[in-house]
Parts: C-alpha cells; structure tokens; sequence
C-alpha cells in the first residue's frame, strides 16, 4: 500500500532537473500514503528517509527508504516493513523519470509550471510506469519545490503486493485493507 507514495515523490522530483545538478534536500521533503481498512478508514502514512538528485541530463531520481515507512504505531512500522515490502530483499524504491529541462529553465522564484510526467516506479522487483501531474515552483536561493498536483493512485497488485496486504490484513483481524493507494508528494530540490 505504503509503495504507492514512493512514486509520487518520484514524480515531484522530475521536473527539477530543469536546473543542471540538484540534489534532494530530504528534511525538507515528504511523500505520504493513505491506507484505507475496513472498506472506510482512512490512515495517513509517510516516509521519513529520501533520496534523490537530477542531473544536467535531465535523469530525475527518487529513492525512498522502505524501512523508515512511519504509520504512527511502532508495530504497524515494522509489519510494513517485514510482510508488506519485505525490506529484507528489497529495502528501497526508486522512481524515475526523464524530464525536459528547458521548459523549467526560465522559472523564476514564485512561478509555477504543471507538468505532466511518465515516471518508472520500481518497488518490491517489479518496474512499472505511472502518470502524475506536478506542479514545480521557483524558490528563492536557486531551489525548487515540486508537488504533486494530485494525489497518484497505485495499485498494489501492479508491484506483487498483494500478498504482504493479505498478511497483514490477517495478523490485523481486518475485514480489508484496500490495494489503492493514493500517494502524495513535496521535493524540495537544491542545486549543487
């Protein structure tokens, strides 16, 4: 479920690469998840650990730690951690995306570009490609802050996540966990 928010940070990180050389500033940054158990509650949950960087090239990337998944309940943390991403074998996500850096070459501090972006989520072994709409501002001190303009919606069973869900569900004594995960994001990027 939580994998899902990997790619939306990913995609927010894609029109940086606008400006040659950027690196995420990660305490700064966020990408949040929502979970929804029993057909009708909704849990918010994020990542405390980001990576990422676009180079002069404009290859824009996203890495997320999956064992600093957050949900608030220790326990819950680490049965994301163990049954659901298996960060065991696959500690980390990454999203990419190839980005035309001269259609945010002229932002300046306070403006603002949509964007739309194809960007390649690679979570739990499995590589797919998803769509977001991004919204990227100039920030003064030569930085920029791109957020999704709408939540990206995952579907965990694209990533072979469907079997970490149904433990979980079990070892919870839920009725449902859902497979769609909108996935949110703010990357703040600063230029070398």
């Amino acid at each position: 479920m939580s994998f899902k928010s990997f790619a939306l940070a990913s995609l927010l990180a894609l029109p940086a690469s606008a400006f040659a050389d950027w690196q995420l500033a990660g305490d700064d940054s966020s990408v949040n998840f929502v979970s929804v158990k029993k057909a009708n509650i909704a849990e918010m949950h994020h990542f405390k650990s980001l990576s990422g960087n676009i180079s002069d090239a404009g290859k824009a990337q996203l890495v997320i730690d999956l064992a600093s998944v957050e949900t608030n309940i220790p326990i819950r943390n680490e049965r994301m951690q163990q049954m659901l991403f298996e960060t065991a074998k696959f500690a980390k996500a990454t999203i990419s995306a190839d980005v035309d850096a001269a259609k945010l070459k002229a932002l300046k501090p306070g403006q603002t570009a949509s964007i739309s972006a194809d960007i390649t989520v690679d979570v739990h072994g499995q590589q797919q490609s998803e769509k977001a709409t991004l919204q990227v501002t100039g920030l003064e001190g030569g930085k920029l802050l791109v957020t999704t303009g709408s939540p990206i919606v995952i579907n965990a069973g694209n990533y072979k996540l469907l079997e970490g869900i149904e433990k979980l569900r079990q070892v919870a004594g839920l009725d449902s966990i859902s497979p769609i995960v909108p996935v949110t994001a703010k990357l703040v990027f600063a230029q070398n």
